[in-house]
């Protein structure tokens, strides 16, 4: 006989002190209220399933063919705010004594012996799209590889060395699938997303935390191949959506409503207790009106996340180039606000000045800076706050791995403020000022949304649309992570 599953059932204890939560567990019943019902599955989480309107919407995963880690370099010293202080990393690497070189390239230990990535590593093909030497670390005499963008953390754009023996984890289909077309989301898939928007958007392949710094995520290409040609949201899916709204639905268009939907905090705010089980889930309307609104407003978030690198359309307002705010409220350097001319004046720190409106970098600052961008999170983390610890003089460089000490390689930074960071600090502040400017209008065109009519998931997968409950589908070609 087939055995019978258990009946789960889960509650949350109180906020607070480990001795109020040490005093409610001592008068916790089995018939005390407030116990709510786990999912009947095999397979669900000791999560409290999903009811109400949450549970009909579609798995955001339910929706791509593919679904999978971002880039773990596995050591911090191959990716940087500036490229070149990845020229002289990689240069210190070269040249260092045959003893030390080791010990400078941070390789991952296992049972105290160096594992995957190490200096005599002979590997078969180089990363894609970057072909370069094979010859193992500890017999290289030759330079870096050119550093590319790297989408290191939300907002965040940084710099990587594009060479398979420094990328142990490199998930190679992100890189094969690099193109001006491609567009990869972001997304926690096993927790809480926490305050800020739930999806981001890079036009750059995206380290394994970029979501929030922590506790990996997920990533979605848009495409599977650089020709942007392969689609990876499901065409079923597209054609049974084209067919309740009369009319052809792009990849690019869906991406770009998924976008308008949830690439914003109201997201998180209206569906906040949904959250508490892992996954995300995704209102699809059934009126051809809210959608065409929401891809339009979606456009308008991918060409903000990706700085002006997609969904780019002057005659829509938005051009090629970094966003910027209009006139009186665009962020500047005024007289007297230069951030770190010298070592000496290399920023440790930032704050926010209120009642002027000035974000202070060290000893210098820029205006006008509204609160509401100061205060911009990301999965509960302060973008701007995030941005700056990889940039001020003092960085946080966290444990990698086996939480050993990071390569000294890694101490090889500016020892003042460049010119190139102050730009890119203005293109952030400019991003998040205008993403907060359109967040009313996108919660509000989210709650129209969700009133209006919807498609079921379970109407899709009853039409063949998704898998049935349960199934766990074979990996094909195209959802491998090609690691090399």
């Amino acid at each position: 006989a087939k055995a019978e599953l258990a009946h789960v059932r889960w509650r949350a204890l109180p906020k607070g002190h480990r001795l109020v939560k040490f005093e409610a567990l001592a008068s916790l019943r089995l018939d005390s209220a407030g116990w709510q019902d786990c999912g009947v599955g095999s397979r669900d989480a000791f999560l409290p399933a999903s009811v109400g309107a949450w549970a009909e919407f579609p798995r955001l995963e339910d929706l791509f063919e593919y679904g999978g880690s971002g880039v773990q370099p596995m050591r911090v010293w191959v990716i940087a705010p500036d490229a070149d202080s990845l020229r002289r990393r990689w240069q210190a690497l070269i040249e260092a004594p045959a003893d030390r070189k080791q010990l400078l390239f941070h390789p991952t230990l296992r049972a105290g012996v160096p594992a995957d990535r190490h200096i005599d590593s002979v590997l078969r093909s180089a990363l894609p799209g970057h072909p370069g030497s094979l010859t193992p670390l500890s017999q290289e005499t030759g330079p870096c590889a050119t550093p590319v963008r790297y989408a290191a953390r939300s907002f965040d754009r940084q710099w990587i060395v594009p060479d398979v023996r420094v990328i142990t984890q490199p998930n190679g289909l992100l890189w094969e699938s690099l193109s001006s077309d491609q567009i990869y989301v972001t997304a926690l898939h096993d927790r809480h997303p926490g305050s800020g928007p739930a999806l981001t958007f890079a036009p750059s392949p995206p380290d394994k935390h970029h979501f929030k710094g922590s506790f990996g995520g997920k990533v979605f290409p848009l495409w599977l191949d650089a020709p942007a040609r392969k689609s990876n949201l499901r065409r079923p899916f597209l054609r049974a959506l084209g067919e309740r709204l009369s009319r052809t639905i792009t990849a690019n268009e869906f991406l770009a409503y998924l976008a308008g939907v949830a690439g914003h905090a109201g997201f998180v705010r209206q569906f906040d207790s949904d959250l508490t089980a892992p996954g995300l889930r995704m209102p699809v309307t059934a009126s051809a009106e809210l959608f065409d609104e929401a891809v339009r407003l979606g456009r308008r978030v991918i060409w903000l996340h990706t700085f002006g690198q997609r969904c780019v359309d002057a005659s829509a307002g938005r051009p090629a180039g970094a966003p910027r705010l209009p006139g009186g409220d665009q962020p500047k350097v005024p007289a007297g606000g230069a951030i770190g001319f010298d070592a000496a004046g290399m920023p440790n720190t930032i704050d926010h000045d209120a009642p002027r409106a000035r974000l202070v970098v060290g000893s210098g600052f820029i205006e006008p800076v509204a609160a509401r961008v100061w205060h911009y999170e990301v999965g509960g983390k302060q973008v701007l706050v995030q941005w700056f610890n990889s940039r001020k003089r003092e960085r946080e460089k966290p444990q990698i791995g086996d939480r050993r000490k990071p390569s000294p390689l890694g101490d090889i930074q500016p020892d003042t403020w460049l010119a190139e960071y102050t730009t890119e600090l203005l293109n952030v502040l400019n991003v998040l000022g205008l993403l907060v400017e359109m967040e009313p209008q996108a919660a509000a065109l989210l709650e129209r949304i969700c009133a209006g009519p919807l498609i079921a998931e379970a109407d899709l997968r009853g039409e063949g649309v998704f898998f049935p409950e349960g199934h766990v589908p074979a990996t094909s070609p195209a959802q491998q992570s090609l690691n090399l």
